[in-house]
């Protein structure tokens, strides 16, 4: 009843971000009947082909409110982490506008490892021991004299992906303190450190879209965060996902649900945070279980690029409906089979990136069957696309296993070529043959 009421009205959805993640979005949600008409802020010149981007400074919440209300919008999608921690959510509510995503307090869950943790310790929801929290390099010098290695060093804030280092040595880990903490590389997010365990086995990320009682589960996903094959390389932002139901069985993801997805809304709940929107858990699963890395107050991304290929309900009822409050007994149904993402990186990237570099091949590369191009960082010129950002595009594929997927998305970016990028041909590789993951996720 509900769906058929909506199809019968239109919807005007405004996305905000502008890299890979909000193109998947706008593809996905332009998809559904209701919808009449789409924004994305900023957006980029690839997203532009599929929906009207307007110019925007997501730090902004003011603007960005008096643009949704300009616009007349009836919900506003948050792409990135940014805005949810400067408190969009926040002023849209003020307002009276429509968003989907946490407010400021909530958001804290990202926007501080130091808070994050803290909320996981209250709570009783498995995670990494603390060595330590540290409001300087010479306290976190000295925490180091008592760990075992290796032991994961993140910067409090904000940092794109790039404040977390597993340090395997004390030499190592004394120079990421000094980027962090003296040199600043990552500016106010790096004021504080916290210090923890490391932590074996293989990571899997999961995510709810939840109104903050009710929720449903988005595909499984694995990302490969460092930039060269066999994780090797620097850390990065992602470099690509594969997603498919054989990386979760059935059994963990109960434990799952009742250790942490589940006692996590019910301490958002108990703290007096109110939670709508999408939650990303980070997870490692150990031999003793899986535990929480990290959370995100949005989609993750890449993951999001290989997720919502295998989406097979109305992405925007479903967000409406969370928005709203109302997400009760909505399902989600996924596509059998498999998806993956390959990311195409500038030469530099994650360090200094290039830009300005011609992309050839696209349209040979969209053509790909099962295949679809998103555009993360491009601009266009006269001649065409050229490179605007570290991570470029984002080639996602959908097959009916995983072989299948990987072999259509590695033929759309073999037609794409931008000179000096580079990308990682091992996504969606048995993880026996890639990294350091000792654990067999079926006996977790």
């Amino acid at each position: 009843m509900f769906l058929d009421s909506l199809r019968q009205s239109t919807m005007k959805i405004l996305v905000l971000g502008g890299g890979g993640r909000e193109h998947a979005l706008v593809w996905k949600l332009k998809q559904s009947r209701a919808v009449e008409r789409i924004w994305c802020a900023p957006g980029n010149d690839g997203i532009a082909q599929d929906a009207e981007c307007v110019p925007l400074d997501l730090k902004d919440v003011k603007a960005t409110a008096e643009l949704a209300s300009r616009l007349g919008t009836d919900l506003t999608v948050v792409g990135p982490e940014l805005p949810l921690v400067l408190g969009v959510a926040d002023e849209f509510a003020r307002r009276g506008l429509r968003l989907l995503g946490p407010g400021k307090d909530a958001a804290q869950l990202e926007g501080s490892k130091i808070f994050a943790k803290e909320f996981l310790r209250r709570h009783g929801i498995p995670t990494a021991g603390v060595y330590g929290i540290c409001g300087s390099a010479e306290e976190a010098y000295k925490t180091l004299d008592r760990m075992k290695w290796p032991v994961v060093i993140k910067a409090d804030g904000l940092a794109a992906g790039k404040g977390v280092l597993v340090a395997q040595s004390e030499e190592e880990a004394r120079e990421f303190i000094g980027r962090v903490m003296e040199r600043r590389e990552f500016g106010e997010a790096g004021s504080r450190v916290l210090l923890e365990e490391g932590l074996s086995g293989q990571e899997l990320s999961y995510i709810i879209l939840t109104d903050g009682k009710d929720f449903l589960r988005m595909a499984p996903a694995r990302d490969h965060k460092r930039a060269f094959d066999n994780d090797e390389g620097p850390n990065t932002g992602g470099m690509g996902v594969y997603c498919y139901d054989e990386i979760l069985p059935a059994a963990l993801e109960r434990v799952i649900l009742e250790t942490i997805v589940r006692p996590t809304l019910a301490g958002l709940t108990a703290d007096g945070l109110p939670y709508r929107g999408f939650l990303y858990f980070g997870l490692m699963l150990t031999a003793d279980g899986p535990k929480v890395l990290e959370y995100n107050c949005r989609l993750g991304d890449p993951e999001t690029e290989a997720v919502l290929l295998r989406a097979d309900f109305d992405l925007a009822e479903a967000c409406l409906r969370a928005a709203q409050g109302r997400l009760g007994s909505f399902e989600a149904k996924w596509l059998p089979g498999a998806s993956i993402c390959v990311v195409i990186a500038s030469k530099g990237y994650p360090g200094n990136p290039e830009t300005g570099v011609a992309i050839h091949g696209l349209e040979e590369a969209a053509r790909t069957p099962g295949a679809v191009v998103f555009h993360a960082g491009t601009r266009r010129r006269d001649d065409g696309f050229c490179t605007n950002g570290g991570r470029v595009l984002v080639v996602s594929a959908v097959g009916e296993n995983l072989a299948s997927a990987r072999r259509q998305a590695y033929d759309a970016v073999s037609k794409i070529h931008i000179e000096g990028a580079h990308y990682r041909s091992d996504i969606g590789k048995p993880r026996a043959a890639v990294g350091r993951a000792v654990v067999d996720v079926r006996n977790a």
